[in-house]
């Protein structure tokens, strides 16, 4: 039996639990490798390689991408899921908070897809998805910082995909609503 992604090769950053984690069953179903990256692994799903990375420490990143294409023999997608939240107004959160979740949301999208795109520009079923938000295009109360960071993923997928549709890599973002996860 044939399957659509029959010999893609996949990591899925926050693979571990969640939103990730089902990305990574829909995948396997369909056929890919895949490498699920962590900060805590040891929920990843079996049959997967599961390796630890911070998207906050490019040297993790840049370890743990390394790692994943050596073990699946290369790299076709990359799921940039991993992600935290916040709650409240602008008021709510001090400056601290913003850069974490900005670090974790945004910057850890660059650093994955900046340490995976050498091996992305050898495949030719190159594609990049971000899991955004709806947060990102609705105005949700209490949700300032987090639809700020959604907003701020949202334009970077688009300006990515501009970059890199030359290069036969896809970007694209997925706008998930409410999702029954551990956050939620």
């Amino acid at each position: 039996m044939t399957h659509e992604f029959d010999n893609l090769k996949a990591i899925v950053t926050g693979g571990a639990s969640g939103i990730g984690a089902a990305a990574v069953q829909r995948l396997r179903a369909l056929g890919a490798s895949v490498a699920v990256l962590d900060l805590n692994p040891a929920g990843a799903a079996e049959g997967t390689e599961a390796l630890r990375c911070d998207v906050s420490d490019d040297a993790s990143v840049a370890k743990a991408v390394a790692a994943a294409a050596d073990r699946l023999g290369g790299l076709d997608v990359v799921v940039n899921n991993a992600g935290i939240g916040a709650q409240g107004t602008i008021e709510a959160n001090p400056d601290e908070e913003w850069r974490r979740v900005l670090d974790i949301n945004v910057l850890g999208i660059v650093r994955v897809s900046r340490a995976a795109l050498p091996h992305l520009r050898k495949s030719g079923s190159a594609a990049i998805v971000n899991t955004c938000s709806i947060a990102a295009t609705a105005g949700l109360p209490q949700r300032a910082l987090y639809s700020a960071s959604k907003g701020a993923v949202l334009s970077l997928t688009l300006a990515m995909a501009a970059d890199h549709v030359r290069e036969g890599i896809r970007v694209n973002c997925v706008n998930p609503g409410t999702v029954d996860t551990p956050w939620v």
